[in-house]
């Protein structure tokens, strides 16, 4: 955005498209009372500022709608400038007329995210925390929901300026010591920059790996349901899901492909992936389809094995379990889940790790299994009030943790104290981008251009 656009008033209907009880129509900018006004059946004073203001919105002689208008000095609004809200009656007609009349006095309808840049370049917001706006207004889970008003309300941008501020001050020191490099003067004091640098760089790579946990919160844990064929894969899912939504048949290789499902299970949103039937085959797309299977295990969170109790013996359950370690994740959790044993209550199969007995059948052990998904990935949740949940954020964290890594190998080497600022401008360079105390337009426009409109 730049300068000139920012001193235009704008406009933009802040609740969704369509019909509706009510609609807010929010107007922000220097102009926003006196273009309000010259609609409003009340004149706007500034000693009304945070009141409520009841009246009718005149078309021309005519009245448009019957009004509650609220106002906002600023900089104590969302924006940072003066601001209107306008709630109106929800009828399309209304709320279209409404935006042409601002339009007609003076107002300009506001791009994607703009009324949240105008509140981080006003100074109102750091740019994680505008960013965090966005994250609130579209999570889908209680989990998400939290960590993003945890952003938004700063939690993640205090922990960065803390660490920043630390950096600054020994990155002064050691500039201090190039103005007087010909007396050979020592300000920083080499042993306690060593272990801050230390101390930095282990919370600098904490948040940085956060983002594996924060990416599952925000889009969904992943959960691989996998399996010989006909184990009841696609059975067990749509018993989870308690809708058919997977094909289920007793043919082999029925599923060919993953298939990918959402269920919120007490605010957790788990993604789970039914895949393909694991077995020796010579059809080329069951073929495609196993090694996709597989390439879902190295990505899932959670994998649950399931067992088809009649129809398996104690040799391929190990051979596939073994297969199973070998493709996931390290700190993926996997579940042996035997199955059918309605069919076959007393099997003898037996596993050293978790298992758990169920019938998707039946329904017998759903709940149970629902219960050990969350109590999986709930304990992960408060084990740091700060999660990373944005790309973004992840990748200045990784750029500022490699040159953390250069700083202690300077040190290290000897290396003399004008290089060593280099290194430790660039983290603090990089730990600035994440709350926008350096921010490049096209970043911003990025950004925010992905805001809705309203917004």
């Amino acid at each position: 955005m730049n300068a000139i656009s920012r001193e235009e008033t704008i406009c933009a209907l802040s609740t969704p498209q369509g019909i509706g009880g009510i609609a807010v129509v929010r107007v922000s900018g220097k102009s926003a009372w006196e273009i309000v006004s010259k609609l409003f059946s009340k004149p706007l004073q500034p000693e009304q500022k945070r009141k409520a203001l009841f009246g009718c919105v005149y078309d021309g002689n005519e009245i448009l709608d019957e009004v509650v208008v609220t106002l906002f000095q600023g900089p104590h609004s969302f924006t940072g400038e003066d601001v209107v809200e306008i709630a109106c009656h929800g009828s399309r007609y209304v709320q279209q007329r409404m935006l042409q009349l601002l339009q007609e006095n003076g107002c300009r309808m506001a791009t994607a995210g703009e009324y949240t840049m105008r509140a981080y370049l006003n100074g109102r917001m750091d740019l994680s925390r505008a960013e965090a706006v966005g994250d609130v207004i579209a999570s889908e889970s209680a989990a998400a929901h939290k960590q993003a008003v945890h952003q938004m309300r700063g939690g993640f941008s205090k922990e960065i300026d803390a660490l920043r501020e630390r950096l600054i001050h020994f990155a002064s020191l050691l500039e201090l010591e190039l103005d007087f490099s010909e007396e050979d003067v020592e300000f920083a004091d080499r042993t306690q920059l060593l272990n801050l640098l230390n101390e930095i760089l282990k919370v600098v790579v904490q948040l940085r790996d956060s983002f594996q946990l924060g990416n599952a919160i925000k889009n969904g844990v992943p959960v691989a349901i996998v399996g010989a064929p006909n184990a009841g894969k696609s059975t067990l899912l749509n018993a989870l899901l308690n809708e058919e939504r997977a094909i289920v048949s007793d043919i082999a290789g029925t599923t060919r492909d993953t298939v990918e499902e959402v269920l919120n299970v007490e605010g957790i949103q788990f993604r789970f992936i039914d895949t393909a039937g694991i077995r020796e085959t010579t059809d080329t797309i069951e073929q495609l389809g196993i090694a996709r299977s597989m390439e879902k295990v190295g990505l899932a969170q959670l994998v649950l094995l399931l067992v088809d109790v009649s129809n398996t013996s104690q040799a391929t359950l190990n051979e596939m379990l073994a297969s199973i370690h070998a493709k996931a994740r390290q700190d993926a959790r996997v579940l042996v889940v035997f199955n059918k044993i309605d069919a076959n209550p007393n099997f003898e199969l037996k596993v050293d790790g978790s298992s758990m007995n169920i019938s998707a059948k039946s329904g017998e052990g759903i709940e149970e299994l629902r219960s050990w998904l969350v109590e999986s990935f709930a304990p992960l949740l408060n084990e740091s009030d700060t999660v990373v949940t944005n790309a973004r954020h992840f990748e200045s964290l990784r750029l500022a943790s490699l040159s953390l890594e250069e700083v202690l190998n300077g040190m290290t080497l000897g290396v003399p104290s004008d290089l060593l600022t280099v290194d430790i401008r660039k983290t603090l360079y990089h730990l600035s981008e994440i709350t926008g105390s350096i921010s490049a337009d096209d970043i911003l426009h990025s950004i925010f251009g992905k805001f809705c409109i309203g917004k």
